[in-house]
C-alpha cells in the first residue's frame, strides 16, 4: 500500500510506515507523476486535489487534515469513484481560541469591553459552536445565523443574516466554502451585506477568504460601515491585498486553526479515516500527540486585573504573527509553514484562580489547580 503525503502534516513520521510505504513531499511536488500510483493521500488545504491531478491514478482515497474540503474537486472524484474524508472539528477549538483572543487584543487596543456586546455567528457548525461557548462564556449575546440547519432543526435558535447585519456589534463567519447549492458562500459578506450594517461592527473572518469580497470589505472599512477587522482568511491567499492589510486591527496568515493539538486532531482523524477504509488497524495512532508546551502552568497571581485574559493570551497571542505578517507580507505561506503551534487551553493548568474565575476558565477548557 502507498500513500503520498504532505510533507508538513504534522505528528504522522513512523506512524503509517509499518502497514504502508509512505512517500512525503512538498505541496508543489503534488504532481500526476508523484501521485499516480498512491492508493491514498493525505493533504492539506494548500494541496489542489483536480482531475489533472488526479487523473489516470490508482487513488482511493484523498484524506484532508482540515475541516474544509474546497481544495478536493469532489465533482471529480464522484465521477471517478475516488473517496474523500474530511476533519471535522479537528480545529475547532482553536478557531474559536484565535477568535477569543483577538477580540482581547481588539477590546484593548479600542477600550471597548466585550461583555454587553452582541456577536453575530455566521455558520454554527463545529467551529461556530465552540466560538458561540466562548463567547457567553464572556457575557456577549449571541445571534446565530446558518440557514442549513436552521432549515433542519426548525426551533426558533437562529436569525436570518440580515438580522446579524442590523444588530450584531460584531460579526464573525465560519461557514465553509462554497459556490453551488441552495446556500453558497462564495462571497456571502459581499457588497449587499455590507451596505446593511447598521453599527460599525468588528468583522472578522476566520473561515474561507473568499468567503468575504474584498472589494466590498475594504469599501466598507473605508467607508465607516465597519469599524475594527480581524482577518485570518483572504481572498487569493497567499498574494493577499496589502490595502486590506494594513488596514486591519488584527492580521494573520491563515493560522486560526493550527494549533497543536488541533493540528494532531486532524492527522489522527485522516489515519483513522484511512483505516477504516482499507481495514487497517494502525497501531501507532497513539503516537499522534504533540508535545506538552513548554510552560503547561500559569500562575494567575502575576497579574493584578484581567487575569484570565491575560492568561488567554499567554497560551495564544495574535499580536507576534501579526506584525510578522505586516513586515513581510510576501512572507505568507512560509509563515504558515513555519509556524509556532501553539496549545489550546486545556494543556494548562492556572493556579491561584478565584472561585469566579475558575469558572470562568472551566467554561473556556483550562484546567485550575
Amino acid at each position: 500500500m502507498i500513500i503520498v503525503a504532505d510533507n508538513t502534516v504534522p505528528y504522522l513520521k513512523g506512524v503509517a510506515e509499518p502497514f504502508a510505504e509512505m512517500r512525503y513531499i512538498a505541496s508543489n511536488e503534488f504532481t500526476r507523476e508523484n501521485v499516480r500510483d498512491a492508493d491514498a493521500l493525505i493533504v492539506r488545504s494548500i494541496d489542489k486535489c483536480t482531475r489533472q491531478l488526479l487523473e489516470g491514478s490508482r487513488i482511493k482515497l484523498i484524506t484532508t487534515a482540515t475541516i474544509g474540503f474546497d481544495h478536493i474537486d469532489i465533482r471529480y472524484c464522484d465521477e471517478a469513484g475516488i473517496e474523500w474524508r474530511n476533519a471535522p472539528g479537528c480545529n475547532a477549538v482553536s478557531v474559536a481560541q484565535y477568535v477569543l483572543a483577538s477580540l482581547i487584543v481588539t477590546a484593548r487596543k479600542t477600550g471597548e469591553p466585550l461583555r454587553g456586546k452582541t456577536l453575530g455567528i455566521v455558520g454554527v457548525g463545529h467551529v461556530g459552536t465552540q466560538v458561540e461557548r466562548m463567547a457567553r462564556a464572556y457575557g456577549l449575546r449571541i445571534l446565530r445565523n446558518d440557514p442549513p440547519r436552521a432549515l433542519a432543526e426548525k426551533d426558533g435558535s437562529f436569525v436570518d443574516l440580515l438580522t446579524v447585519a442590523r444588530e450584531a456589534d460584531i460579526i464573525t463567519f465560519h461557514t465553509p466554502l462554497t459556490k453551488e447549492g441552495a446556500f453558497p458562500t462564495y462571497h456571502l459578506a459581499g457588497k449587499e451585506f455590507f451596505g446593511q450594517l447598521k453599527k460599525r461592527p468588528w468583522f472578522i473572518n476566520a473561515s474561507r477568504g473568499a468567503v468575504h469580497d474584498t472589494t466590498a470589505l475594504l469599501e466598507a472599512k473605508k467607508s465607516g460601515r465597519v469599524s475594527e477587522l480581524i482577518l485570518d482568511c483572504w481572498e487569493n491567499e497567499p498574494a493577499i491585498d496589502r490595502e486590506l492589510l494594513s488596514l486591519t486591527t488584527v492580521a494573520t496568515p491563515h493560522i486560526a486553526g493550527f494549533s497543536a493539538d488541533g493540528k494532531a486532531n486532524g492527522t489522527r482523524m485522516c489515519l483513522e479515516a484511512i483505516g477504516r477504509f482499507f481495514n487497517q488497524e494502525i497501531t501507532r495512532i497513539g503516537q499522534v500527540t504533540p508535545p506538552p508546551p513548554a510552560c503547561p502552568v500559569i500562575d494567575l497571581d502575576r497579574w493584578g486585573n484581567e487575569r484570565i485574559e491575560e492568561a488567554v493570551l499567554c497560551s495564544f497571542n495574535p499580536v507576534t504573527v501579526d506584525r510578522a505578517l505586516r513586515e513581510t507580507p510576501e512572507k505568507f505561506e512560509y509563515f504558515r509553514n513555519h509556524y509556532d503551534h501553539p496549545h489550546e487551553f486545556g494543556a494548562y493548568t492556572l493556579l491561584h484562580a478565584t472561585p469566579a474565575e475558575k469558572e470562568l476558565a472551566g467554561t473556556l477548557g483550562f484546567r485550575t489547580a
